[in-house]
């Protein structure tokens, strides 16, 4: 029987060498977002918000892997990536659907998971996966992506 592990044994792998490459900042997290979308079947959007340092209460849309979102800038409280911000946690939301503070980015997105990523205790961005499947997310992908978080933390 295979390792369900494998692939984000892979990944993290791979993610390691590319932010320690030699691009800048936006290129190496455009290649992460790439990678994640690629190599896990249900991660059909995955981008990374950043705080607004002029703002501190507000996320703007960095690089991402899927279709445009009309969501490039998003306060602390604002939908499932507003709250992880505000709240400081993860949030996975295996139906969108039963969200009342939910901000739409596609009527195929099913699900969602958010991760705050932290420098030095303080939120500096986020990691944002949706999927067109009800309930994909696993403790396996949180704890997966929360590896990811600290891994670009480095480079935001």
């Amino acid at each position: 029987m295979a390792d369900k592990n494998e692939p984000f044994r892979f990944l993290v792998r791979k993610i390691g060498e590319v932010l320690k490459s030699n691009v800048d900042r936006d290129e190496k997290l455009k290649t992460v977002c790439k990678l994640l979308k690629e190599n896990v079947a249900y991660y059909n959007w995955v981008g990374f918000y950043i705080v607004d340092n002029g703002r501190r209460n507000e996320l703007i849309l960095g690089p991402y892997e899927g279709k445009p979102t009309e969501h490039t800038r998003i306060p602390f409280g604002r939908g499932i990536c507003g709250q992880a911000a505000e709240l400081r946690k993860t949030f996975l939301i295996q139906d969108v659907s039963k969200e009342t503070n939910y901000l739409s980015c596609s009527v195929n997105v099913k699900s969602e998971i958010v991760i705050p990523i932290f420098k030095k205790g303080e939120v500096i961005g986020e990691l944002d996966i949706d999927s067109h499947s009800l309930s994909p997310f696993s403790k396996k992908d949180e704890t997966f992506l929360k590896k990811i978080g600290q891994m670009a933390s480095k480079i935001l």
